[in-house]
């Protein structure tokens, strides 16, 4: 299962974006790591570089390694409409995204292990694969024997649940409806999906 599992506050302030949630560290560190992070006279970033940063970010964003995250962008490119869209387009349709937009996982990574450990059922049948592409009217709910799972409990009255016009939730049902694909508009990421596919275009 791809994941990153090194330490995120140092990749938030390399980005100097709460990309793994609010981070107490960044708020108080808002510059880049190492010993010249605070040095106003930095080398003028390359275009590749800011390619290349935009990529990283998207990758540590929805926790996925490189041949993943390209395995997904080549998909993309053959589908039709516009390439860099779609690819956010497939990553918000991922089950373990969809699971932390729900709110029944704080995190991507706590969503991750929450599908993989079998608490998430598509159209009432058990997924645990967290890439799972959801097709617009799938049901994702929470597994009957895992509803009172302390995770996923506190997750949910908890949750900052932003609500989104892709997505509807029933809290009786403890489930959620993935109802289209998301428009680029509505998806919340800081991310410039057009330097991706220029460098992945070289």
């Amino acid at each position: 299962m791809a994941r990153y599992t090194g330490p995120k506050s140092r990749i938030a302030r390399k980005f100097g974006e709460p990309i793994f949630g609010p981070d107490k560290h960044l708020e108080r560190k808002n510059f880049p790591p190492g010993q010249h992070g605070m040095n106003k006279k930095r080398k003028k970033t390359s275009e590749y570089g800011v390619q290349l940063r935009e990529k990283q970010k998207a990758k540590y964003t929805y926790g996925m390694l490189e041949r993943q995250f390209r395995n997904t962008f080549e998909k993309a490119s053959r589908s039709k409409g516009v390439t860099g869209e779609v690819l956010l387009q497939m990553l918000e349709s991922r089950l373990d995204n969809t699971v932390y937009r729900l709110g029944i996982a704080p995190s991507r990574a706590s969503a991750r292990q929450v599908v993989s450990h079998r608490h998430i059922t598509v159209n009432g049948n058990v997924v645990n694969v967290p890439s799972c592409m959801l097709k617009p009217g799938d049901i994702i709910g929470v597994r009957e024997k895992s509803k009172s799972l302390e995770t996923i409990s506190d997750s949910l009255s908890t949750r900052r649940y932003a609500k989104l016009p892709w997505l509807e939730w029933d809290d009786a049902q403890m489930a959620g409806k993935f109802m289209s694909i998301p428009a680029r508009a509505d998806i919340p990421e800081d991310i410039k999906e057009q330097l991706i596919v220029e460098l992945y275009s070289k």
